[in-house]
Parts: structure tokens; C-alpha cells; sequence
């Protein structure tokens, strides 16, 4: 039960990367206007893609776990920061809290590990 609770985290922490990175790329020219706006520069989007669509296949496999997470806990944070610092606006608080808690669970997963039904597990016993 407890390789399956492992992998199942790390699905639920991935998906929003997944899905998020392919609607960005099916969404692209609204996406970069929007980070634009934002002040950060459009041309960044292709990495951005790839930090979460990369990441977030990385994390479902158990792939360099630690290192993934600590990159996708900062690129979280980050984001949290420059996309949903208008604290007046509930919306955008709910949204950097999200951002927060998802960085929280990178950090955990940080610390210990893929766990069961990993390929970094696979490399361990090996």
C-alpha cells in the first residue's frame, strides 16, 4: 500500500504541471502575451514547457526525484511570486497559497524520496 500512496502523490503533484505545460502550448500566443504583460519576457515560454511538462513526467516516473523537486519547488515559487502577488485580489491569494503548498509538497518529496514504483527506485537496488 505503500508504494501505491507514493506513486499516487507523485501523480497528483505532477498533474498540474502536465496539464498545465500542454495548454500552454496549445494556448501559446495567449500565454506569452499574458507572462509579457506580466513583465516577464515571452521568449522564456518554450523553457517554461519544458520545466513543466519535463518535471512533471519526471516526477509520475520517479525520475531524479530529488533534484526535479527542488527545481520545480523554485520554479513554483517563482511563479507565485511574479504571477499572483496582488494579495488584495482573494483570487490571487487562493492562488499564491496553492503555489505555497505545491512547493511544500516538492520540498517533502525532496527530502524523501521517489519511493515505490519508481525508476529511481530501480536504481537503488540495482
Amino acid at each position: 500500500m505503500e508504494k501505491i500512496s507514493q506513486f499516487v502523490a507523485r501523480l497528483f503533484l505532477a498533474q498540474i504541471f502536465l496539464f498545465s505545460g500542454v495548454f500552454k502550448i496549445s494556448g501559446y500566443e495567449g500565454t506569452q502575451g499574458y507572462m509579457e504583460a506580466m513583465g516577464v519576457p515571452g521568449m522564456l515560454l518554450p523553457l517554461v514547457i519544458v520545466i513543466e511538462v519535463g518535471g512533471g513526467l519526471a516526477i509520475v516516473a520517479g525520475w531524479q526525484t530529488k533534484l526535479v523537486s527542488i527545481a520545480l519547488a523554485t520554479f513554483t515559487v517563482v511563479a507565485a511570486v511574479v504571477f499572483h502577488n496582488n494579495f488584495s485580489d482573494q483570487m490571487q491569494m487562493i492562488m499564491f497559497m496553492k503555489n505555497i503548498a505545491i512547493a511544500g509538497g516538492f520540498i517533502l518529496l525532496a527530502v524523501h524520496g521517489a519511493g515505490g514504483y519508481s525508476l529511481d527506485s530501480r536504481r537503488s537496488k540495482s
